[in-house]
């Protein structure tokens, strides 16, 4: 089964927090794939919002999505997308 990941920089005004979080673990709920994401050596499940919010991802920080599974590509390419497009901020 594919593993594939991706490192992307948080554009985004609030990093990973709160509303960013919850978009991002809601979109990584929608896919078969074990997605996880890290920062800084910390790996935590992209699936748990409060593993998402404890990597404390600001602006400008980098981080790197993991995907595992049937799906893998097709969530790769959701999450970069959300990431890169700020989260729909602005």
């Amino acid at each position: 089964m594919a593993k594939l990941e991706v490192k992307l920089k948080l554009l985004n005004k609030v990093g990973l927090h709160a509303r960013p979080a919850a978009l991002f673990v809601k979109t990584a709920r929608k896919f078969k794939s074990k997605i996880s994401v890290e920062k800084d050596g910390q790996v935590v499940d992209a699936k748990n919002i409060l593993g998402v919010l404890s990597l404390g991802a600001e602006m400008g920080d980098e981080i790197k999505i993991i995907a595992e599974g049937e799906d893998a590509q097709e969530a790769i390419k959701t999450l970069s997308e959300l990431v890169n497009n700020k989260f729909g901020e602005e």
